[in-house]
């Protein structure tokens, strides 16, 4: 049970494990969408924004708590209370973080200048560059799991030995989630690594990098200049208060956030049950449904606002706000049967798994089918 209302469950191992179909779907979207309460699809200024403001004043107070009292305790705990602070602040920063993403796709209010105001604060201030994410991410949510064509979370092929020899062993494993966890998020922005390949330098920084069409790029330099803006005011928060003491209070808590969103969204697009699909197999819906909702419990599921255990609804209508999404998701089961895949593994253990078994995708040999692609190691 998560704040999510009850999920379907797993039994065992076998259960999660089993491969979700294939074949194109019975139902299509627009049924999916008659079995949804009309409601769900309503946008709320008034719930919106207390999701914002509640995360605003938690995100203050343990900034109070942190700069004003852990400098007067024993130094002994302060190497408690520090990493504590940094956890804590940061899974908070993520569900902010992630109500930024929702304004990306005009789930926030029913407003576009508003999800866009909204959204441009929450993720400037977050150092994500939030036109440029929004455009990227719009490309992944119009192509998931083509082998093509997605934006994110790409996965690599057997002929890429880097990743299935040289680190396809216990301590490359180590060093894959270290290095996913620590530097993914900015490597993800500045590098495009995970991304689609584009032939040429690409990141979210630079306006004429292959992610952004030519209508975007005067959207990009605008999230630049905001990211460009807060990095001056950290840099004066440098001069006033240390170098230390910032990065303690705004630094760590970021990385910590950064982390989690490489996690949540690493777990929410990889498991060894879901298919990737080439240009001759490929369809919206097939993709779409090759994600998995992942519960992590009550207290990571409110601070992330329910968004793991519905990020298959999430594909399917990315406009439904989060606070409707678990009635949406609970009035889609029944129809999408198994194609819907749940699980409920624990975070840590669920993140070690995948990453051990989710090497490289390869077609089926067994399989007539050869524009379907499963995850080996």
């Amino acid at each position: 049970m998560g704040a999510g209302g009850q999920m379907n469950v797993s039994k065992t191992e076998k259960d999660v494990l089993k491969r979700v179909p294939v074949s194109k779907t019975p139902f299509g979207l627009a049924d999916l969408k008659k079995a949804i309460p009309p409601h769900c699809f309503r946008r709320s200024l008034i719930r919106s924004f207390a999701s914002l403001f509640r995360d605003l004043i938690i995100i203050y107070t343990l900034f109070y708590i942190a700069s004003n009292y852990i400098p007067l305790l024993p130094k002994a705990l302060t190497y408690v209370a520090w990493p504590l602070y940094w956890f804590v602040q940061g899974t908070i920063l993520f569900g902010f973080w992630l109500l930024g993403h929702d304004c990306g796709h005009h789930a926030f209010s029913e407003y576009q200048w508003v999800d866009d105001a909204v959204g441009f604060f929450i993720h400037t201030v977050t150092l994500t560059p939030y036109f440029s994410f929004k455009y990227s991410h719009r490309n992944h949510h119009a192509h998931t799991n083509s082998m093509e064509y997605d934006e994110v979370y790409v996965p690599k092929r057997k002929a890429d030995t880097f990743y299935t020899e040289i680190l396809n062993n216990g301590p490359g494993n180590v060093f894959t989630v270290i290095l996913r966890v620590t530097l993914g998020y900015p490597l993800y922005l500045l590098f495009n690594i995970y991304g689609r390949d584009y032939g040429s330098f690409s990141n979210h920084f630079w306006p004429q990098s292959g992610i952004f069409n030519d209508s975007e790029r005067g959207q990009v330099v605008l999230s630049d200049v905001g990211i460009m803006a807060v990095l001056y005011a950290f840099y004066r928060i440098v001069v006033t208060e240390g170098a230390k003491m910032t990065f303690f209070l705004y630094g760590m808590p970021l990385l910590v956030m950064g982390g989690f969103f490489i996690i949540l969204t690493y777990l929410n697009h990889t498991h060894p049950s879901i298919a990737h699909y080439d240009s001759t197999e490929w369809d919206w819906i097939r993709g779409a449904l090759s994600t998995i909702d992942r519960d992590y419990g009550t207290l990571f599921n409110w601070a992330f606002h329910d968004a793991n255990p519905n990020h298959v609804i999430h594909h399917l209508f990315p406009t439904i706000p989060l606070y409707h999404a678990s009635e949406a998701r609970d009035a889609v089961k029944p129809i999408l049967g198994d194609y819907y895949k749940f699980d409920d593994t624990p975070m840590l253990k669920a993140l070690w798994r995948d990453t051990k078994e989710c090497i490289y995708v390869e077609s089926d040999e067994s399989c007539e089918v050869k524009g379907v692609y499963w995850y080996y190691k």
